[in-house]
């Protein structure tokens, strides 16, 4: 089979979602045995201090043995982000004014959280 016709029946159906800095691909392809499974492709763009870009890619191969169990934990898990949280976007990139209540740092595999606020006590102060 000539490459042409391969690339041809590999790919069925295509949609592509933008999302800033990162594009996700979700692809129907075709087995050699003709059977159809969906490729899910995060591509994210990555700039260079001197301007030039690269993009790194992560992909996701889902068979239809696993598609009705993959849907209803990802409605579940969006349900819960959405009900919790609300569909607006709460982060410092997305909100100019956004402030974290703390910072944390980590020491030995410990996240210990370290306030803003924190006052710098002296033994003579006690």
């Amino acid at each position: 089979m000539r490459e042409h016709d391969m690339l041809e029946k590999e790919e069925i159906f295509s949609k592509v979602l933008r999302a800033g800095r990162r594009t996700y691909f979700f692809d129907v392809r075709a087995t050699k045995a003709d059977d159809y499974y969906i490729t899910i492709t995060e591509s994210k763009k990555f700039t260079e201090e001197d301007g030039s870009f690269h993009f790194k890619k992560h992909k996701i191969y889902l068979y239809k043995e696993d598609f009705a169990a993959f849907a209803e934990i990802l409605d579940e898990m969006t349900s819960y982000v959405l009900n919790h949280k609300g569909e607006e976007v709460i982060s410092e990139r997305h909100q100019k004014d956004f402030k974290k209540e703390y910072a944390s740092e980590k020491i030995d595999d410990e996240i210990i959280p370290q306030t803003s606020a924190f006052t710098n006590i002296e033994f003579d102060d006690i």
